[in-house]
């Protein structure tokens, strides 16, 4: 099972090399989700064009062709194709008249004289979604970095603990020797042999779990930066983050830079914008219209029509809708500056928890390595003292499983600290 799964692993040389600022790139650019997120930015921006379009007339062709007897139908087409006459007034050609065929081309247009802003609320309303697209795009592109981020340092993560598991199978098969040496001497029974055997065996199978392990955190990794899932990758262990600056001054960075923030802002432009909208309603509307047409027996024949005109419109009662909307993009306004308010004190607990969060994650980093120095100088004398019949095999298997210990927690420590980098990047609005 071990060498089926180790086969999966390519060389060295035919590996894909990728740093964590790589990842992070990859994942903000060259995935499915960052793909699916541009598209959705320029179909916002489509919906300013069509929003400003409303500045522009409207101009409709229609071309018809029409034939029956039906009154009212006989006596307008031959109004429109100037062919009436005395003899149409007849009753009976009146009420029974003889089909006819009217062929219509016209043209219409509507023009908007005056909408108190409506369009202009309506081309900024536009452009705002498009920002909060472009926002919206930004957060979502920071939680893919991340995920590719905890992606990669997992890979590294699962790299040691295989690397952990080599040396614990290597240590626990010297141990055997070791143990097997004294039996044959006759210094201890089989039992030491036994039980260090018990313990090769479960550190073998830790070392299968670790390389299958490490073989599904390579595929969520290729996954993650938007790679074929069999591209073998080759992580390069970045360096640990430096020490943050001053945290008052990385709030305020922030502050001005966190999409979040930038998100609560356009949601209140949003509610301040349908507040005016709602407004612009009360006001008259003003339009204005021509077409010209020409209607005939066929083709050929017909003859030409004009029209022109204005229009005002202007609502006068609708039961107190116009209140009731009013009122709500009034509380609409009044909940977005709320929101911006919560979203800055997040911001600001997301900052200072990172800042936290990462200087903990180094001191456990610091601890952990002198706990792993500490448990391999006293496998080092456990294993003299074994040898010299001073230990027992209980010892010998207690020290080796501090060491397994040890370097786990070890491991952990120093690829939280990556993390924790990583995340307080992302509080900052730098990821």
């Amino acid at each position: 099972m071990l060498v089926a799964l180790a086969a999966t692993g390519a060389p060295a040389g035919a590996q894909t090399k990728l740093t964590l600022a790589d990842a992070i790139a990859r994942a903000r650019e060259d995935t499915a989700g960052a793909r699916a997120l541009a598209a959705a930015v320029d179909e916002a921006d489509a919906r300013i064009r069509r929003a400003s379009s409303g500045y522009w007339p409207r101009v409709d062709l229609a071309e018809t062709v029409q034939r029956g007897n039906q009154p009212v139908f006989v006596f307008s087409s031959l109004l429109a194709q100037r062919r009436f006459s005395a003899a149409s007034f007849a009753v009976d050609a009146l009420n029974h008249p003889d089909p006819v065929t009217n062929t219509r081309t016209a043209i219409g247009i509507e023009q908007t004289v005056f909408d108190a802003g409506m369009t202009r609320l309506g081309v900024q309303a536009a452009t705002l979604d498009r920002d909060m697209a472009a926002a919206t795009s930004d957060a979502v592109r920071q939680d893919l970095a991340f995920q590719a981020a905890q992606a990669f340092v997992a890979v590294l993560q699962h790299e040691a603990a295989v690397g952990a598991a080599d040396a614990a199978v290597a240590a626990a098969e010297s141990d055997r020797q070791r143990a097997s040496a004294r039996r044959d001497a006759g210094l201890v029974t089989d039992a030491d042999v036994l039980a260090v055997e018990v313990h090769l065996a479960d550190v073998r199978q830790m070392q299968i779990a670790a390389v299958g392990d490490l073989a599904v955190a390579r595929l969520q990794l290729a996954d993650a930066v938007g790679l074929p899932p069999a591209t073998p990758i080759a992580p390069i262990a970045p360096v640990p983050p430096p020490d943050p600056d001053d945290s008052d001054a990385l709030v305020q960075e922030a502050l001005a830079n966190h999409p979040a923030l930038g998100q609560a802002d356009l949601q209140l432009q949003l509610a301040d914008n349908r507040r005016r909208s709602a407004r612009a309603a009360l006001w008259p509307a003003v339009g204005a219209q021509g077409g010209w047409e020409l209607n005939g027996a066929t083709f050929g024949s017909q003859r030409s029509s004009w029209a022109i005109g204005a229009e005002v419109r202007m609502n006068l009662f609708r039961g107190g809708a116009d209140a009731a909307t009013m009122a709500e993009a009034r509380h609409a306004y009044l909940r977005a500056a709320a929101e911006r308010e919560r979203a800055a004190r997040r911001i600001e607990v997301e900052v200072r928890g990172a800042l936290t969060q990462l200087a903990a994650a180094r001191a456990r980093a610091q601890a952990g390595q002198a706990a792993l120095t500490q448990a391999r100088e006293s496998q080092r004398i456990v294993r003299d003292r074994y040898e010299n019949g001073v230990a027992g095999v209980t010892d010998l298997l207690r020290a080796a499983g501090a060491v397994v210990d040890a370097e786990s927690r070890a491991t952990a420590a120093d690829m939280d600290v990556i993390l924790r980098g990583v995340a307080l990047d992302r509080a900052r609005g730098r990821l």
